[in-house]
C-alpha cells in the first residue's frame, strides 16, 4: 500500500508539472496565430490593430514575472503550512485562472488572465520539486522524469493550442486544458483524503500510520563552499532560464521562419514544435542518470559547451538542416534543466528546501519574464540570428561558471539520518 501511494503521489506531481508549463505557454502560440492572421476569430484582435508578433508577446510579460516572483511566498507557505495543501491550491487555482482568461474581451483583460495564471502557476516548482525528492537519496532520475512531464507540457502547448484554435477558436485553447487541470486537482484532493482516512483507521487499529518519507541528509559543505556553490547554481540557473525561455517560447516562430517548405500552416508548425520538444525532453532522463552516477561538474560542463556550439551552428540555417540542429540544441537545453535542481536537493536541508527552490525559481522566472521583451526587441531588429548569437554567449558563460564547481564533493550523500 505504501509503495502504491508513493507512486500515485509521484504521478500527480508529474501531471502538475505538465499542466504548469502547458497553461503558462498557451498564449505564446495564440500570439503567433494572431500575428499570422491564420483565420483566428478573436474579438478585439482584428486587422485594424496591426499588431506584430513583437507587440503581442509583451502582453504576457506580467504573467511570467508573477510566475517567478510568487514562487517565494509559495515556498514559504509550503514549508510553514502544507506542501500537499499548496499543490491542491495550484491544481484548482491555475486551472480556474486559465478558464477565466478565456472570457477576456480586450488585450488588457487577456494580460490580467495570464497574470493570474502565472501567480497560481508559481506554486508548483518550489513545492512540487521539494515533494519529488523528499526521502530520496538519488534524485537525478526522479527529477528528470518529473522534468520530462514538464517539458511534455511545453511541447504539447503549441500543438494543442493550434489544434483547438483551428477547430474551436482561441477561447477553447484556454478552457479545455483549464478544465483538465481542475479535474486533476479534484482527483488529487480526493486521493489525499483517502490516504488520510486510511492513516486514521490504521492508528485506531493500533497499527503505525503512514510515516513521512525519511529525510535524506544534505551534503556537509563549509560555509564558504556552500555560498560558492549556491552562487554558481543561481548564476547558471538565471542564464539557463534565459536560454530555455528563448528557445521554448520562440520555437513556433523560429519554425515558422526557418523551416521553409516544411511548415506551411499553423498546424504544421504546431506538429513540428511538439515533435522536437517532446523528443528533446527525453534527454533529461539520460542527464538525470548521469548526475546520479558521475561528476556533476563534468556532465554540466559538457551540456553547456554543446549548447554554445549548436547555437553558433544555427545562426544562418534553414530547412531540414535547421530542424536537425534545433533537435540537437533542444536536447541540450532540456538536458540542463534537472542539474540545478539536483544540486539544490543535495546541499539544502529538508526544512528549508522549498524556500531554496523558491529563490532559484524566483530568479529563473524573473529572467524568463525579461526574456519576453528581449525576444521582441532582438527579433524586431536582428531576427533570430541575433537571438542565437546571444544564447551562444550565455551558454559559454555557463560553461565557465560550472568549471568552478568542486569536482567530487557534490556526489550523492551516504544514507544516514539528517
Amino acid at each position: 500500500m505504501e509503495q502504491t501511494r508513493r507512486r500515485v503521489d509521484f504521478l500527480f506531481l508529474n501531471l502538475g508539472h505538465f499542466f504548469d508549463h502547458f497553461l503558462i505557454l498557451i498564449y505564446a502560440t495564440v500570439a503567433v496565430a494572431i500575428a499570422s492572421d491564420r483565420n483566428v476569430d478573436i474579438p478585439g484582435f482584428t486587422s485594424d490593430w496591426d499588431m506584430t508578433y513583437a507587440d503581442l508577446v509583451l502582453f504576457s510579460t506580467a504573467g511570467f514575472v508573477a510566475f517567478g516572483l510568487f514562487s517565494l511566498p509559495a515556498g514559504w507557505l509550503a514549508d510553514r503550512w502544507s506542501r500537499t495543501g499548496m499543490i491542491s491550491v495550484f491544481f484548482l487555482g491555475m486551472g480556474a485562472a486559465a478558464i477565466l482568461t478565456s472570457f477576456a474581451q480586450t488585450p488588457w483583460q487577456l494580460a490580467a488572465g495570464i497574470l493570474l495564471t502565472g501567480m497560481l502557476g508559481a506554486i508548483y516548482h518550489p513545492v512540487g520539486l521539494a515533494m519529488v525528492i523528499q526521502g530520496r537519496k538519488r534524485t537525478g532520475v526522479p527529477l528528470a522524469i518529473n522534468g520530462v512531464f514538464g517539458n511534455l507540457g511545453v511541447a504539447a502547448a503549441p500543438l494543442c493550442t493550434l489544434l483547438l484554435i483551428g477547430d474551436y477558436g482561441w477561447r477553447a485553447a484556454f478552457i479545455v486544458p483549464g478544465i483538465a487541470c481542475m479535474l486533476t486537482g479534484l482527483a488529487f484532493v480526493i486521493w489525499q483524503r483517502i490516504g488520510h482516512a486510511h492513516d486514521r483507521r490504521e492508528a485506531a487499529a493500533g497499527r503505525a500510520p503512514r510515516a513521512e518519507a525519511a529525510h535524506v541528509p544534505a551534503l556537509a559543505l563549509d560555509r564558504a563552499m556552500l555560498i560558492k556553490v549556491f552562487a554558481i547554481i543561481f548564476f547558471t540557473a538565471a542564464i539557463g532560464s534565459f536560454i530555455f525561455q528563448s528557445t521554448t517560447f520562440a520555437l513556433p516562430k523560429i519554425f515558422d521562419e526557418r523551416l521553409a517548405g516544411l511548415a506551411t500552416s499553423g498546424k504544421a508548425v504546431g506538429w513540428w514544435t511538439f515533435a522536437v520538444l517532446a523528443s528533446a525532453s527525453l534527454a533529461q532522463i539520460v542527464v538525470g542518470y548521469l548526475v546520479d552516477n558521475h561528476s556533476v561538474r563534468v556532465v554540466f560542463a559538457a551540456v553547456a559547451g554543446l549548447q554554445a556550439v549548436l547555437f553558433v551552428t544555427m545562426l544562418n540555417l534553414t530547412g531540414g538542416a535547421a530542424l536537425l540542429v534545433a533537435v540537437a540544441f533542444m536536447l541540450m537545453v532540456f538536458g540542463q534543466v534537472p542539474i540545478n535542481d539536483v544540486l539544490i536537493g543535495r546541499i539544502a536541508k529538508s526544512e528549508w528546501r522549498s524556500r531554496a527552490y523558491a529563490i532559484r525559481y524566483v530568479l529563473s522566472f524573473v529572467v524568463m519574464a525579461i526574456t519576453i521583451p528581449t525576444i521582441a526587441a532582438v527579433h524586431g531588429n536582428w531576427g533570430f540570428h541575433g537571438l542565437f548569437a546571444i544564447m551562444a554567449v550565455g551558454a559559454g558563460l555557463i560553461f565557465l561558471a560550472v568549471m568552478q564547481l568542486p569536482g567530487t564533493r557534490l556526489r550523492v550523500a551516504p544514507a544516514t539520518a539528517e
